[in-house]
């Protein structure tokens, strides 16, 4: 296994309230890890910080060999990384494929090239969302933008996928939709890196696991029920029980006696 990133000594503030300290974690190339943890724990903070949105931290993040700070986007830089964040708000009523398209604006100097078109058709018939490439974006509803997003990141190929609840707005078809397809990328050699909120999804698609707590990352090693389900009480705060099928475990809340 291939260390790809790197973090050392992470800390990040939001003036004098300390989000991240000396955080110091691994993601491995062609792996699928999965960050978990409450709202606030600071797991958006980690991902501003690895997809470059945010500079402005103390310690050290690599990818490969090269300090994320001077990685630029674009087809000439030494990193390809891509990235999805939880929200995105536009007001231009832009069709589908043109949304797509605009993933591919780093790659050509003046009009777009088979290639470019070639790579939206692709995705977008991957997800099923062809039929919409001539529907206005703004008119879809909160899962299918999200979705169309995803093609629009997927169309870079990008090295190194970062994502930010992935499956936030999409019905249980989809969610399944989107962890398959991300599995594939993995086993073609995408590294991706998702933050979610859903622990069985996770762990049912994840190929390794941290947990956001305390300001730092702690893996999670899902080899040991016990661990397992007493790690993620203490990160949730709230009672679970554990479910074992076909090898793997799941867990469920426990309801409160009425």
């Amino acid at each position: 296994m291939k260390e790809l990133i790197q973090i050392h000594n992470l800390s990040f503030s939001f003036g004098k309230q300390q989000v991240l300290a000396e955080l110091t974690a691994n993601f491995y190339a062609s792996e699928l890890t999965v960050i978990l943890g409450r709202n606030g724990s600071g797991k958006s903070t980690l991902f501003n910080i690895l997809s470059g949105m945010e500079r402005l931290y103390k310690g050290e993040v690599l990818f490969g060999s090269q300090d994320r700070k001077h990685i630029k986007s674009g087809k000439n830089s030494g990193f390809r990384i891509g990235f999805m964040t939880q929200f995105h708000q536009t007001t231009f009523p832009f069709t589908v494929f043109d949304v797509v398209l605009t993933g591919r604006a780093a790659f050509s100097r003046f009009a777009p090239s088979q290639v470019d078109l070639d790579l939206v058709a692709e995705n977008l018939r991957a997800f099923r969302l062809w039929h919409l490439k001539d529907k206005p974006y703004t008119a879809l509803s909160g899962g299918e933008r999200q979705l169309v997003l995803l093609c629009r990141i997927l169309v870079q190929q990008p090295d190194v996928l970062l994502l930010d609840e992935p499956t936030n707005h999409l019905d249980l078809h989809y969610q399944v939709a989107v962890m398959e397809h991300l599995k594939r990328l993995v086993e073609t050699g995408t590294t991706v890196v998702s933050v979610m909120h859903d622990p069985n999804l996770a762990l049912l698609y994840g190929d390794r696991f941290y947990v956001m707590q305390d300001k730092k990352l702690h893996e999670l090693e899902e080899k040991d029920p016990a661990v397992l389900l007493s790690t993620l009480e203490n990160t949730y705060n709230v009672a679970l029980t554990d479910v074992q099928h076909a090898g793997r475990t799941f867990i469920i809340p426990k309801r409160k006696p009425l």
